[in-house]
């Protein structure tokens, strides 16, 4: 755990809508360019920055905020994609995180004021079969998004404790799949896409509203999450 004075803890989110409330919860500024986002929490100094969509872009972020900085903790913060027993909301310190791909499995650090528990898959396909579904819930996950995996196996290679805060935003087999392409990989949206979506499938509307509506609700419970977790850092 984290407790020496003027202690660095890097920050990651992944998309724009998980790093706003991320950057208001732990009161950081971000540069001209909202590259790098930096502040503190007590005596515990922060850096942050967001990481892209998917494995490829999470590993190259983790490099980059860990060849740029001296750091004791990396906290992953940001919303999942919920199965078997996690419901929509629930909050999530995932203990075991594994790489689909590789099956490569990594234990987080623990976190103030937290149990970490549970185990959570990473990978880039964001569509998901329900054989492959019903298959990773028999295997005890309850939870996917599509960054933790890489971030930890940077963190592990330099030796960095790291941990993850993800809040259900929705879950596995509900969202249609097609929804990944209605955003840019930085996270950011599509307009274009996105009206030309709405116009082509408005059965999906309320869908979509609802999805919005909770994701929002997920990453400002993240952020919440996060920031009470480094309050107990100096505790």
């Amino acid at each position: 755990m984290v407790n020496e004075r003027n202690a660095r803890v890097g920050l990651l989110a992944p998309m724009p809508s998980e790093m706003k409330p991320l950057a208001k919860a732990c009161a950081l500024q971000a540069d001209p360019r909202k590259e790098w986002y930096r502040g503190g929490v007590g005596a515990v100094k922060l850096v942050a920055t967001k990481t892209g969509m998917g494995t490829d872009r999470a590993g190259a972020a983790t490099e980059r905020l860990l060849d740029t900085n001296e750091l004791q903790h990396v906290i992953v913060c940001g919303i999942a994609g919920g199965m078997g027993a996690s419901k929509v909301g629930d909050v999530l310190y995932p203990e075991i995180v594994v790489d689909k791909a590789t099956r490569a499995e990594y234990q987080a650090a623990p976190l103030p004021g937290s149990t970490a528990s549970g185990r959570l898959v990473t990978h880039d396909d964001f569509d998901m079969g329900p054989d492959e579904h019903a298959a990773l819930i028999d295997e005890g996950f309850i939870a996917v998004d599509m960054e933790t995996a890489a971030i930890a196996a940077v963190c592990v290679e330099r030796g960095v404790p790291w941990s993850a805060v993800r809040v259900i935003s929705d879950l596995v087999g509900v969202t249609p799949g097609d929804v990944i392409d209605l955003a840019n990989p930085d996270g950011s949206p599509k307009i274009a896409a996105g009206l030309k979506y709405l116009v082509t499938h408005p059965n999906r509307i309320p869908k979509l509203m609802r999805l919005a509506k909770e994701s929002t609700a997920a990453a400002n419970a993240a952020a919440r999450a996060t920031r009470a977790a480094l309050d107990g850092f100096e505790s």
